[in-house]
């Protein structure tokens, strides 16, 4: 079956941003201009298509990353052949730092993405986190300043913003003609000519000479883009140089080569809820974003032999590889999202998973329009869709054909830092949460469950209070597993200061059969992120061979419950490298034993300490509410770092133990009647003060 959309004209993109910056309202004006929705959901009422869970529509927020398929005629240059229709994958993710994880697995499968902006508030803290995840993946981005219609929206202060905070790359495209309530067009700096709307929802666009009193500022943006385009390519930088005249397609390709090798971030404008602006960022996706044949080819490894390169080539002809981003389940049962790498995969064919080494089949295909779906027969390279049914393929799985087993680069997640005790609340619950947890946890790498000894609850483990929150009302509404939660608990850790050397000795011998281990363990501070590392360094037998894989066990299940108060140590390197043995009493667990014993004592002797997730703070508010909001973060253990002016408001940055931060956007709100807000991303790992860690350790006994 021949493919409808050639795969230069597909584009696989994303649409990335701090909370409440108009991601999905953009999607939203997207899905109405291409064709997919033709009623405007809005996010405020509840009814935004791309915000289908119940907990997204009460609470205005994008908790799941969506997709959604649609199609848009590209301007008349793009494409040498007379059809220009473009298949657009679209990803609309999550703008709380609490649903990160959702944003990194959706920018390790796109080609491109668009950052959007808040008119008003500019860069903010959870928009450097996911820029910082784009660089990380080598994503081809666009930026979009939105809401130039509202009170205090600034287009030059958001520029700036970019500028400072982001990236020398970003190239001005479009100037606004007036702002707030008088925003009423754009001035397209490469066409020169201004585009008026003469209505609220984007039909009456009426291109128009630039208003006289933005004639000077036009041209002097325009200097500016004929130049940094000029600088892509050799051929245009010798036209400039010399004054001689670029023509506006020359330009545009420019722009494009400098966007996909990621050293130009052209920058649009507009109000998403006003609509208007959108249809030119829809244009410049098929303008600049790449398709995926215009990125370098991806390198897999071998399955057998991790040292082995595969090159894989965006190609119909080549054999299936997909990678496995994303697991959802819903009421029709398991989807698993995929994008297609190289080959062709079609329903009812077998697929093969390296990490497992067995073979599925392919049942149902289906492509996604947010929560509906359509069910179609063959994915193409370069496509995005997903499987339904499968039973055993986590988020990261590569899939493939069995003659071909290859492994993509997984996704790697942050660890949690915020943990809750929940208890079901009936047998019957007990029964229901096993079966919820586990769909959860297929569905979401940065959730965490474990069950404490002790006390026999079971721990969640997530990356902020609104994450484990919405965790357990999905267990109630999807599920109905009524739980009683525990107050919220911080993920410390533990680590140690100085290097060691420490012995471990196990004996029992009280009739029959003895045991007896013996060990010295040489204990090392690494890097912070270094993580555990553990070496044999015995010689001449002091401890026979078969006994190392026992000690090494005993260090890393010491690792995991910790030393000091029962915290897992992180970043130590622990060699062995003496002992003795008996030749009847010595046994595998006795030397497991020992070793355990021997790293226990040697973190307390090594000043072992404890170590707290650092949060960054950002709080916005009115000036004068700015001394109460300080002396509230100093009496939260905070360190400022600086304050700002944010149009009339102040911006206060901060670093907080997450341990003082437990509700602080209800204090924040309540002692600044309502006008303060905060967000706030994970920092760092800091060492607690010694007083504190104290406590700590008395209230764990």
């Amino acid at each position: 079956m021949a493919r409808k959309n050639p795969i230069h004209k597909v584009r696989n993109i994303g649409i990335i941003a701090h909370i409440d910056a108009g991601k999905t309202t953009f999607t939203e004006r997207v899905l109405l201009y291409t064709g997919v929705t033709h009623k405007i959901g809005e996010v405020h009422d509840g009814e935004a298509t791309m915000d289908w869970m119940e907990q997204e529509q009460e609470r205005g927020i994008t908790i799941t990353s969506a997709a959604t398929t649609c199609f848009w005629q590209a301007p008349d240059w793009v494409y040498e052949d007379g059809d220009k229709t473009t298949r657009f994958n679209i990803i609309d993710t999550p703008g709380h730092v609490d649903f990160t994880v959702e944003v990194e697995r959706s920018l390790r499968v796109l080609d491109g993405a668009i950052a959007v902006f808040d008119g008003v508030a500019g860069v903010e803290s959870q928009t450097e986190t996911v820029w910082r995840q784009a660089d990380k993946y080598n994503v081809p981005r666009m930026c979009f300043i939105n809401k130039l219609d509202r009170t205090g929206a600034d287009f030059y202060y958001d520029i700036k913003s970019i500028k400072d905070r982001l990236t020398d790359n970003g190239i001005v495209m479009q100037l606004p003609i007036g702002a707030e309530d008088n925003f009423r067009g754009i001035i397209d700096l490469i066409e020169m000519k201004a585009k008026v709307y003469y209505d609220e929802i984007g039909k009456d666009i009426r291109d128009e000479d630039i208003p006289e009193d933005m004639m000077e500022k036009a041209k002097e943006y325009r200097e500016i883009l004929i130049e940094k385009a000029a600088e892509m390519d050799d051929d245009l930088t010798e036209k400039y140089l010399e004054g001689q005249e670029i023509s506006n397609i020359e330009i545009k390709k420019a722009i494009r080569k400098g966007t996909i090798h990621n050293k130009l971030n052209p920058i649009f404008c507009g109000t998403a809820l006003k609509n208007k602006g959108v249809q030119p960022v829809l244009n410049a996706v098929c303008e600049y974003l790449p398709s995926p044949i215009d990125l370098d080819d991806v390198v897999a490894h071998d399955v057998d032999d991790e040292s082995k390169e595969i090159v894989i080539k965006p190609d119909d002809k080549g054999d299936f590889a997909g990678l496995a981003f994303k697991i959802a389940n819903d009421q029709f049962g398991s989807l698993t999202f995929f994008r297609v790498y190289s080959g062709i995969i079609k329903k009812g064919e077998m697929l093969f998973n390296p990490r497992t080494r067995k073979e599925e089949r392919a049942g149902r295909i289906v492509l996604m329009h947010s929560n509906s779906r359509e069910d179609i027969d063959e994915v193409h390279a370069g496509e995005i869709a997903a499987f339904v049914g499968l039973k055993d393929v986590r988020t990261g799985d590569t899939v493939c054909s069995k003659k071909d087993s290859l492994l993509l680069e997984s996704i790697k997640f942050a660890d949690p830092v915020i943990s809750v005790a929940v208890e079901p609340k009936t047998k019957a619950d007990q029964e229901r949460m096993g079966v919820a947890l586990q769909r959860l946890l297929s569905e979401d790498p940065s959730l965490h469950v474990k069950s404490d000894q002790e006390t026999g609850q079971t721990i969640l483990s997530g990356m902020g209070e609104l994450h484990l929150d919405i965790i357990v009302d999905r267990m109630r509404r999807e599920f109905k597993v009524e739980t009683n939660i525990g107050a919220p608990q911080v993920a410390y850790k533990e680590t140690i200061k100085i290097p060691v050397e420490s012995e471990g000795k196990y004996v029992k011998q009280s009739g029959g059969r003895g045991q007896f281990g013996h060990c010295w363990l040489r204990i090392k501070p690494q890097e912070p992120g270094e993580g555990i590392k553990f070496e044999n360094k015995i010689v001449g037998g002091a401890i026979p061979k078969e006994f190392i894989p026992a000690i090494e066990k005993g260090v890393r299940e010491t690792v995991s419950t910790g030393a000091i108060a029962g915290y897992p140590i992180v970043d130590i390197a622990v060699e062995v490298y003496d002992g003795s043995y008996h030749d009847v009493d010595s046994s595998e667990i006795a030397f497991k034993l020992a070793a355990s014993q021997a790293l226990k004592d040697g973190v307390l002797k090594a000043q072992g300490v404890l170590l707290e997730p650092i949060m960054d703070v950002e709080v916005v508010v009115p000036e004068e509410y700015l001394g109460d909001v300080i002396g509230d973060l100093n009496s939260r253990r905070g360190q400022i770092n600086s304050t700002e002016d944010r149009g009339k408001a102040k911006v206060i940055k901060a670093l907080v133990p997450l341990e003082k931060l437990f509700g602080y956007i209800s204090d924040l709100r309540g002692f600044t009647k309502g006008q303060g807000t905060a967000s706030m991303i994970f920092g760092n790992y800091s060492e607690v003060p010694r007083n504190i860690q104290e406590q700590i350790i008395e209230s764990r006994k």
